[in-house]
C-alpha cells in the first residue's frame, strides 16, 4: 500500500498540549511549552530551530524517553491511542515495532560490546521474529540500502570501527528494520557528508512511499526540511511560532525568527596566514592501518587501510580543511596527527618528532594540541557537571592552580563559546546536542592550545550557532595566532572558515589547495561532484550558491 492511497484526515501521531519540564540544581527548566503537532500517513513533517529549542525534547517524550528529571503533560496519541504515561512494558510493544527513532548522537545508542550485526538482528528477531540465519541476511540488505559498503563485512564489526558517518546509518538500518508506521529522524543527517545524505532522504522517501510511514524529520538544515518535508513546524524556547507547508513556510515565512534562520549561512573567506609562518605541524606518508576480527571464533582478521600516505604542512594561524566522505580517512588522519592513534610515518608537532618521544614529553605536546571531537555526548563524562568537564585538563595540565582560579579560566571559557556561565553546575544530558558541542569546544580552548583538531565542530549546531561558532573560532584565531585543522563534510562552512584545503577518499589525498581555487575550479571529478552535491541537494544551482 501506498503513501498515496493511505494518507487521510487521521493523524497517526498526534501530540495536543504537549508540556515537558526537566527539574535542575538551578530550578525548573520549561522545555517545551504546550505544543500541538499532528502526522498523517505518508506525510513528512519537518520539526526545525534552534538548539534549544525543545524540538527534540518534545519527541523523547512522545516516545517516554525523557532523562530521569524530566516530566512531560498533555497527550500523545498513537492511531488515536493514549500513550503517553504507558508502562516501559505497554509502551515496548509500540516503540521499534510502530514508533521508531533515529538519534542524534549514534556512538551513544549504539552498544560498545556488541558488533554490528548482533544489533541489527535484535530488533528483527523481536518484532519480525525471524530466525537468526534469516536476521543476518536481512541485516545485509538494510545495511546495503543506506549504503555501508561491504555489508557482509562490517556485521562482524564493532561501532567504535565505524566512521561516525558510518555509524548513523547503521542506526537508520535499525530503526527501519521493523518497518514501523512512524518513524521520528532526530537530526539522521547530521554526521553524513552530502552526497550520502542525498541518498539518505531518498531512501526514506522510497520506503515512505512503500509503506506510507509517516515522518517526524527534526532537522536544523532548512535546505533538508525544504527538499525533504511536506509541512514545517518552527519551535523557539519551547514553542511552535509558525507552521504550515513546506514550500509557504520556507519561501514566504510569516514569522521574523523563521526568516532569521532562513538567512543564516556562514560566511566570508579566510586568507591564508604569510609565507614565513612557522610550522606548528608537519607530516609525511602518514598511513594508518586497522584490524578487525580475528581470534579463536571470529576467523581470519580484516585489514582496513583507513589513510595511505598523507602528508600535509600546517603554518602558525593557518586553517587546513579537510573533507570527504563518511569513511574517507579524515578524522582518522586528524587523530594520527596528534598520536590518538597509531600510525607510521613521520610526524612533527612544533620542529618535535612525535615518535622520538617518551610518554611525558607527548602529554606536554597534546596540552597545545587539542581535539573536539565529532561526538559531543560521547565524549562527555555523564556522571561530571560541565564545569567540571572543562576544567579537567586543568587539573592535569596545571595542578598548582586553586578551586577559585579554574572557577574564573571556566566562567571565561563558558563565555567564549556564548553559553552562559550559570549553566556550569548542570549534567550533560540536560543540554541540547548543539549546546554539548559548545562545552566539548570549551574543554578544549580552556587550555589555550596552539593546534585545535577540530573534527566535525558544527556538524551538530543548527545554522545561526554555526555562524557564530565560526565567528568565535576567526577571533580566537586572530587573538591567539592558533592553527586549525578543520575536518568537515559541511563544504559552506570549510569554505567560511579554511585558507587551504584537502579533499580526501578511501584514505588518499584526492585534491588540495587554496580553498578558493579548490571550490572555482576542482581538479578532480570527486571533488566537483562533492561540490554539485553540497550546493545543489536544496535545488539551487551550485554558482548562484557560491558567488
Amino acid at each position: 500500500m501506498t503513501a498515496e492511497t493511505t494518507r487521510g484526515t487521521t493523524a497517526l501521531l498526534e501530540l495536543a498540549g504537549l508540556d515537558v519540564r526537566f527539574d535542575t540544581p538551578d530550578g525548573e527548566v520549561h522545555a517545551v511549552r504546550g505544543i500541538d503537532l499532528a502526522l498523517k500517513s505518508g506525510e513528512t513533517l519537518a520539526v526545525v530551530g534552534e538548539s534549544g529549542s525543545g524540538k527534540s525534547q518534545a519527541m523523547m517524550a512522545a516516545m517516554g524517553l525523557l532523562a530521569k528529571n524530566g516530566r512531560a503533560g498533555g497527550s500523545v496519541r498513537y492511531r488515536g491511542r493514549e500513550i503517553l504515561g504507558l508502562s516501559s512494558r505497554a509502551l515496548d510493544e509500540v516503540r521499534g515495532a510502530k514508533i521508531a527513532m533515529i538519534f542524534q548522537e549514534p556512538m551513544t545508542s549504539l552498544d560498545p560490546l556488541y558488533t554490528i550485526g548482533s544489533q541489527l538482528a535484535e530488533p528483527l528477531v523481536r518484532h519480525k521474529r525471524l530466525s537468526g540465519r534469516a536476521a543476518r541476511t536481512r541485516a545485509v540488505e538494510l545495511l546495503t540500502l543506506v549504503g555501508i559498503p561491504e555489508p557482509e563485512r562490517r556485521l562482524r564489526a564493532y561501532p567504535h570501527e565505524l566512521s561516525g558517518g558510518q555509524r548513523q546509518r547503521v542506526m537508520i538500518a535499525m530503526a527501519l528494520a521493523a518497518e514501523p508506521e512512524v518513524l521520528i529522524a532526530d537530526e539522521p543527517t547530521t554526521a553524513l557528508d552530502v552526497t550520502v545524505q542525498a541518498q539518505i532522504i531518498e531512501l526514506l522517501r522510497s520506503l515512505q512511499r512503500r509503506f506510507g510511514m509517516g515522518i517526524v524529520f527534526i532537522t536544523h538544515d532548512l535546505g533538508l526540511a525544504r527538499h525533504f518535508a511536506d509541512r514545517v513546524a518552527v519551535m523557539r524556547y519551547g514553542k511552535v511560532v509558525e507552521e504550515g507547508p513546506a514550500g509557504e513556510v520556507l519561501t514566504r515565512p510569516a514569522h521574523d525568527y523563521t526568516r532569521m534562520l532562513l538567512a543564516a549561512e556562514p560566511t566570508g573567506t579566510k586568507p591564508p596566514p604569510p609565507g614565513d609562518a612557522p610550522v606548528v605541524l608537519e607530516a609525511r606518508g602518514v598511513d594508518v592501518t586497522f584490524q578487525i576480527g580475528g581470534g579463536l571464533f571470529a576467523g581470519p582478521s580484516l585489514e582496513i587501510h583507513a589513510v595511505d600516505k598523507v602528508s600535509l604542512t600546517l603554518r602558525q594561524g593557518q586553517t587546513i580543511g579537510i573533507v570527504g566522505e563518511s569513511g574517507s580517512g579524515k578524522s582518522t588522519l586528524g587523530r594520527a596527527l596528534i598520536r590518538l592513534v597509531d600510525a607510521r610515518g613521520d610526524i612533527s608537532l612544533f620542529g618535535h618528532s612525535t615518535g622520538l618521544i617518551d610518554a611525558a614529553g607527548l602529554r606536554a605536546l597534546r596540552r597545545q594540541a587539542q581535539i573536539v571531537f565529532q561526538d559531543p555526548y560521547g565524549s562527555l563524562s555523564p556522571r561530571m557537571t560541565v564545569g567540571e568537564i572543562i576544567a579537567e585538563g586543568l587539573r592535569v595540565h596545571e595542578p598548582g592552580l586553586d578551586a577559585r582560579a579554574r572557577e574564573r579560566a571556566v566562567i571565561a571559557a563558558l563565555e567564549d563559546v556564548t553559553l552562559d556561565p550559570a549553566l556550569r553546575n548542570r549534567y550533560p544530558h540536560e543540554f541540547s546536542g548543539g549546546q554539548r558541542q559548545r562545552i566539548a569546544i570549551a574543554r578544549a580552548l580552556i587550555l589555550k592550545p596552539r593546534v585545535l583538531v577540530l573534527d566535525e565542530p558544527t556538524s551538530a549546531l543548527d545554522r545561526s550557532v554555526q555562524k557564530g561558532i565560526v565567528e568565535l573560532l576567526r577571533r580566537l584565531q586572530k587573538e591567539h595566532g592558533l592553527s586549525y585543522l578543520f575536518i568537515s563534510h559541511d563544504l559552506s562552512v570549510v569554505r567560511a572558515l579554511s585558507d587551504w584545503i584537502m579533499v580526501m577518499r578511501h584514505g588518499q589525498l584526492v585534491e588540495a589547495g587554496p580553498t578558493e581555487e579548490v571550490y572555482r575550479a576542482p581538479a578532480a571529478d570527486y571533488t566537483r561532484a562533492l561540490i554539485a552535491a553540497a550546493y545543489g541537494l536544496d535545488g539551487t544551482a551550485p554558482d548562484a550558491r557560491m558567488a
